[in-house]
């Protein structure tokens, strides 16, 4: 039976017993280090995607992603507590809900890293280009830096390419960071609290700057497409937009896997995982307010579905007009500080944007890498992905793999539906993480937890209901996504995986251990930040 195929939890935790961690952080470490990988791509890239959908009403939706992703956090954390090894959802749902479905975790986590990387390498080729022409004047043609705009036309998709064909930097930064991770570039911890810095420096100059020059009018109507959006849409109004925003707050999965590390983890995860969170709500909604009050956000077109060929052809009228909204920019925050004449401050911004999201490409490839590793030494993915070069010692093929899938999706999707496609995966991972707490603690009460998700049966419910309604409220294009893929992941697993498995064949070794060496050395993450 497939669904009895479990990997033994205590094979698992012998695997933990072998690398067990000094306690050592405390709630203000802890707080820190989430707020650190959370701050990422998605506040640079998505307010204007997030405008787009609920103009000022966007900063609702941050508050509302923000929610569901504390309570997801704690339903995470007590997993990552009690399995603290690598390969994340997937080794917690194969310990507990068994293979097939352990399977279907991992491979929407494809969803979740890889497209999550590629959207971070279309937003970093707006910084890119806004940048460049801001300080030389230079511009690629309109159809070298965007795919084409994408619509679905009932499961067949539709490609206009009038004004976008392939996003050339796009390719080129994903194509770099898949090389540098093929000869073993890795990242310092000096080196991603410099970045960290960067990131936070760059969006509280931001704030400096915007909150002053705040119009009352750039407010009204605050919610233009309402809650739900104009019937007949999808993924549009406050919670549309909250559904692609939840990508600008994944990232909190480092202070849920830092559990190990911590001392007492039952007092100070949650501190520090509600802490970081909060923190970063109330920075979200400053910058929101920032961007909306000094430049507005109104959509172009109430009902006009955002990234549809009819919002390209609206937004490359009103540049045409030399008068960009910020729900068409593509480097939307720098955008917005050229706007109010603060020139040399946008440049700043898009100099942070270009050097920090590679970094996270970086780390996101990272733990596609680490997430293909295990399943293939699970013998659910051919052994040869795992094979590691003799000279490079990483795993060159699955990464250039990886890279190459990274590179084609950045190239042909806008970084809104990007944003989307990897939400779905990610939500679906969440909502088994939520599931899988709520069945060890009927099946294995007495196990050990270092951290225990308070009022489970509150919690729980709560994150999986979460997850559910922000899946159920992304675009239909994501939301297809999701089942398609998951459709040729079961026709791989049937194929391949459920002959070759390890579990299926009595072999029940655990081989967590040889992934540590692929893993960024940045204490207690787990999971990179966006």
């Amino acid at each position: 039976m497939i669904f009895g195929r479990v990997k033994p939890l205590d094979a698992i935790l012998a695997t933990a017993e072998k690398k067990s961690l000094h306690r050592t952080l405390g709630p203000i470490q802890l707080t820190l280090l989430g707020v650190g990988a959370i701050i990422g791509t998605g506040i640079f890239v998505l307010t204007a995607a997030a405008a787009q959908k609920a103009g000022p009403g966007m900063m609702y939706s941050f508050i509302i992603a923000g929610v569901v992703c504390a309570v997801a956090a704690l339903c995470y954390s007590e997993l990552a507590s009690m399995v603290p090894v690598s390969g994340s959802a997937y080794t917690y749902s194969y310990a507990v809900v068994g293979e097939l479905l352990a399977w279907m975790v991992g491979w929407a986590l494809i969803l979740e890293y890889a497209v999550a990387a590629s959207a971070v390498s279309a937003g970093w080729s707006g910084y890119f280009m806004g940048l460049l022409e801001s300080w030389t004047g230079f511009r690629l043609p309109e159809l070298l830096t965007a795919g084409p705009t994408w619509t679905m036309n009932g499961l067949i998709p539709n490609a206009d390419i009038s004004h976008g064909l392939i996003n050339v930097p796009a390719i080129v930064v994903a194509l770099a960071v898949t090389w540098l991770l093929m000869i073993g570039t890795k990242e310092s911890a000096a080196f991603n609290a410099a970045l960290v810095a960067v990131k936070v420096a760059a969006l509280t100059m931001f704030v400096i700057l915007t909150l002053p020059v705040m119009q009352g009018e750039h407010f009204a109507p605050f919610s233009p497409n309402g809650w739900f959006g104009p019937p007949g849409t999808s993924g549009l109004g406050i919670v549309g937009a909250a559904a692609s925003i939840f990508f600008a707050y994944v990232g909190f999965d480092a202070v849920s896997t830092a559990a190990e590390e911590t001392k007492n983890p039952q007092r100070n995860v949650p501190i520090g995982l509600i802490g970081s969170l909060a923190i970063c709500t109330v920075f979200y909604l400053l910058v929101a307010a920032g961007a909306v009050g000094a430049m507005g956000a109104q959509p172009t077109a109430l009902g006009v579905q955002p990234g549809s060929a009819e919002f390209t052809r609206q937004c490359a009228a009103l540049v045409a007009q030399g008068n960009e909204p910020l729900v068409c920019s593509n480097e939307a925050l720098a955008h917005v500080l050229r706007s109010v004449n603060y020139t040399w401050a946008g440049d700043l911004i898009g100099l942070a944007a270009n050097l920090a999201l590679p970094s996270v490409i970086l780390m996101m490839m990272f733990g596609q890498t680490r997430i293909f590793f295990v399943m293939a030494r699970d013998g659910l993915l051919p052994e040869k992905l795992s094979a590691v070069h003799p000279k490079w010692k990483t795993p060159h093929i699955v990464t250039l793999v990886t890279g190459i899938f990274v590179a084609i999706a950045a190239a042909l999707l806008p970084v809104g539906q990007l944003a989307d496609i990897s939400n779905s995966g990610t939500l679906f991972a969440f909502f088994m993480v939520a599931i899988a707490v709520m069945i060890l603690r009927v099946r294995d009460p007495n196990r050990v937890r270092p951290f225990r998700t308070p009022l489970v049966w509150v919690i729980g419910p709560v994150a999986a209901a979460g997850c559910v309604f922000l899946f159920w409220n992304l675009p239909v294009e994501a939301k297809l996504v999701l089942p398609i893929w998951g459709f040729v992941g079961l026709l791989f697993y049937f194929l391949y995986g459920y002959r070759k498995s390890h579990v299926g064949r009595g072999l029940v070794e655990v081989h967590e251990t040889e992934v540590s060496d692929l893993e960024p050395p940045v204490p207690g993450v787990d999971e990179p930040g966006r």
